[in-house]
Formats: C-alpha cells, sequence, structure tokens
C-alpha cells in the first residue's frame, strides 16, 4: 500500500491497520483450534472472568467502546455460546455470565494474550513512535477536541 500524504485518508488507513491486526489475531485464534473466534470477545471474557458477571453498561465503560458496541459484540458471542444474558436488578439491565465453553477457552486465550501483548510491543519497538502511545494520545486529545469541531475550525464557511 502507498503512502498517502499526510493527513490524508486517515480513517481508511486507520481502518486497513485494524484489518491487518485483526485478522492476523483471528487467524491465531484458528492456529490455536478457535475457528470464528473474534479477537473482541478476548477483552469482554478475560472481564467477566476476572470481575465476575458484569453489566452491558460496565463493559463497555471498562473496555472504552459505545454501549451499542458491545451490546453487538456480547450478541454475537451469545449466539457462538460463549456468554448468557440474565436480567439485572433493573430489567433493563442486561447482566454478562460466561459459559462453560467460554470458561474451557481460557487457558488458551490467557496464552494469546501473553504472546500478542509482547508481539504488541515488538511493533511497538520497530515503530518511530510506539503505536499504543500514539492511540492513547489521540483518543484523549480526541475526548478533549472531537474531530468534528476540528473540521469545524478550518472550513471557511462551517455550518450554523
Amino acid at each position: 500500500m502507498d503512502h498517502a500524504p499526510a493527513g490524508q485518508y486517515l480513517g481508511t488507513r486507520l481502518r486497513h491497520l485494524l484489518d491487518l491486526l485483526e485478522g492476523d489475531i483471528a487467524r491465531v485464534y484458528t492456529d490455536l483450534g478457535l475457528p470464528g473466534f473474534r479477537p473482541r470477545y478476548t477483552p469482554v471474557i478475560r472481564l467477566v472472568h476476572t470481575r465476575g458477571p458484569l453489566s452491558i453498561r460496565d463493559l463497555a465503560d471498562t473496555i472504552g467502546v459505545t454501549h451499542s458496541a458491545i451490546s453487538q459484540t456480547v450478541n454475537q458471542m451469545r449466539r457462538d455460546g460463549l456468554v448468557d444474558l440474565k436480567p439485572g436488578d433493573d430489567a433493563r439491565r442486561r447482566i454478562v455470565h460466561l459459559t462453560d465453553q467460554a470458561r474451557a477457552v481460557l487457558p488458551t486465550l490467557d496464552a494469546e494474550w501473553t504472546a500478542t501483548t509482547a508481539a504488541t510491543l515488538d511493533l511497538d519497538a520497530d515503530l518511530p513512535h510506539p503505536l499504543t502511545t500514539l492511540v492513547d494520545a489521540a483518543l484523549r486529545a480526541l475526548r478533549d477536541k472531537p474531530m468534528r469541531d476540528r473540521v469545524h475550525d478550518r472550513m471557511s464557511n462551517p455550518p450554523t
């Protein structure tokens, strides 16, 4: 892939980077005997395993994604037999519980998580600036000033 000029096609390039990372991790899961296991499942399983049953909201807040995103992930995990959803104290809250199937793959996931963390540090070492540091800094900067505001600031006639 050719390098686009600075600032151009950022979203496309970030999606490509994420596709490369997630695609390779998904292939690792297949190599480990977990075909169809999605990288986005691992944080949910690890959190529910270490903290016990959690609400969708608590998972979203802890992982740092939207309620909608984690709800979709949890629903996929339920269809794949990895979690059960039970009502919480408030009927609107759903609590995520691991199934026996999810608990059975924990040793494999722990080994993969350790190796992936080490591989991420290897990748960071190969880069002029650690990717993990840049991603964290970008997320903080966008919380402070969203991209929408940045774009409007640069437009000659921003919409009102």
